[in-house]
């Protein structure tokens, strides 16, 4: 089998790297997301994989002419849809070359100088949020796994590290919002607990977890006979980006002998400002706690950290010792195998090295800090205008928000539906939606890199524009 050749490598990898160098500083120009119908793009590809080998010239014709009009741009300035899924210049040139040598990350034998780096990168992480000194991390691909390792780990230590093959030992319970994201209960019908075991506890007015409703669960639950064995609170729920009250969570957790998860995913970049950090206050109580630099902190995906204040308990629920991948160093070096549900792993840490290395943590604060400032501007501007409101407190850079004239409740689900897909059309914009209390919520999120505060200020004119052509 013939091989690209080192100058053919070299001058296509060049090419690529203007190729990418010129879509970063144009990417604007282009519709947020594409204008296509499904299967359009299924049905311009061969239905065969090639026989003889084809040149990369004809490959990147393609890439270009058939897969780049499917891409939704998420690093567009007026991509607002669903969360950030920050990339940036620096995480790009750590991916080339995690690729370029591809390590197998999943001891620390077969990449020494990657399981060192995870482990000094985490900690420069957990003093950057000012998390709790006893919290040790470890990179996850995302918060569904990471949410589920926590699962796993509270399965394990409910059952005193005894459950089996054919089925959990007793009958365990999952406490988590209806706000919560979908991964919670995915995780812990994955993990065992069954769905009937989870119980969605009540939010507050302002969609955040209400701890009474939780000992009251928790209370009627020990006395049916079942075991409480996790609460997953959330900080920066998908929908409004709630933030359950940690503080009062935990403590609940602690009178009760829960274990305590807390999902960060979005809004954990947030505590590497001093002046957001009360948002998470109370995170002394709990035992495991993830959130993903892939959304706002500038790093590609995936790479998701995971902390937690028992890494012997972690590592028991997952640790295996088969012959092969013995090396007498056990004893003397982390092994991250042991951390999470893979064995194989990526040089993720690469990434944030990179990453913080090159903006500095002040330069990260700056950008998480300027998009607060754009959504309380955002917010500033949905509140003064008559026809629309808040829907939602506003707690990072997401601003729920709907149009209400004042006309029927019973038409207003149906009118923002159709304001929304209008805002979207042009394609220079892109929001999305959710349900709030059954009402029809217009998400404003911000937090592309690239986007500035003259982008945010044209979306709200064509919000209104749009609003104002339909009313």
């Amino acid at each position: 089998m013939e091989h690209m050749d080192k100058e053919t490598f070299r001058r296509v990898g060049h090419e690529l790297v203007d190729w990418v160098a010129e879509y970063l500083d144009t990417v604007d120009a282009r519709p947020v997301v594409p204008r296509i119908d499904p299967g359009d793009i299924l049905s311009r590809l061969a239905d065969h994989a090639p026989e003889t080998p084809e040149s990369m010239n004809r490959i990147m014709d393609d890439f270009k002419h058939v897969i780049m009009p499917g891409i939704s741009h998420w690093q567009h300035p007026g991509w607002f849809g669903y969360f950030p899924a920050n990339s940036s210049p620096p995480s790009i040139l750590a991916e080339l070359l995690i690729a370029g040598v591809g390590a197998q990350c999943m001891i620390w034998q077969t990449s020494p100088a990657a399981a060192e780096l995870e482990t000094v990168v985490l900690d420069w992480l957990r003093k950057m949020l000012g998390l709790p000194e006893n919290m040790t991390g470890v990179i996850q691909d995302g918060a569904s796994a990471a949410t589920l390792c926590a699962l796993l780990t509270a399965r394990e230590v409910a059952t005193g590290f005894k459950s089996n093959l054919t089925g959990i030992t007793m009958p365990l319970t999952v406490y988590t919002s209806v706000e919560s994201h979908s991964s919670v209960e995915k995780g812990a019908k994955i993990a065992g607990f069954g769905k009937d075991h989870i119980r969605l506890i009540p939010t507050d007015p302002e969609f955040a977890m209400d701890p009474v409703e939780l000992e009251r669960a928790i209370v009627r639950d020990r006395k049916a006979g079942m075991t409480p064995a996790c609460v997953v609170a959330t900080i920066g729920t998908t929908s409004s980006t709630a933030v359950d009250p940690i503080d009062r969570i935990g403590r609940i957790c602690r009178q009760y002998n829960v274990r305590l998860h807390v999902d960060a995913a979005y809004a954990g970049t947030a505590a590497v400002v001093p002046e957001l950090r009360h948002f998470f206050k109370g995170l002394e109580y709990a035992h495991s706690f993830v959130f993903n630099p892939h959304k706002w902190m500038l790093t590609n995906f995936d790479c998701s950290a995971y902390f937690v204040t028992e890494p012997d308990l972690l590592t028991r629920t997952f640790e295996i010792h088969p012959e092969y991948l013995k090396t007498g160093l056990e004893s003397q070096v982390t092994n991250y195998r042991d951390w999470g549900i893979p064995l194989g792993r990526r040089f993720r840490a690469l990434k944030l090295w990179f990453v913080i290395r090159s903006y500095g943590v002040a330069g990260i604060r700056r950008m998480v800090t300027e998009h607060v400032h754009f959504a309380n501007t955002f917010k500033r501007w949905v509140a003064d205008h008559p026809s629309f409101e808040l829907m939602a407190p506003v707690h990072f850079s997401l601003v729920c928000f709907r149009f209400n004239d004042g006309r029927p409740e019973s038409t207003l689900n149906e009118f923002n539906e159709a304001l929304l897909e209008n805002i979207n059309e042009p394609g220079d914009v892109f929001l999305t939606h959710t349900v709030l209390g059954g009402k029809y919520t217009l998400r404003m999120a911000i937090g592309t890199w690239k986007t500035e505060e003259t982008h945010v200020r044209q979306a709200w004119e064509r919000i209104v524009n749009c609003a104002e052509a339909s009313a």
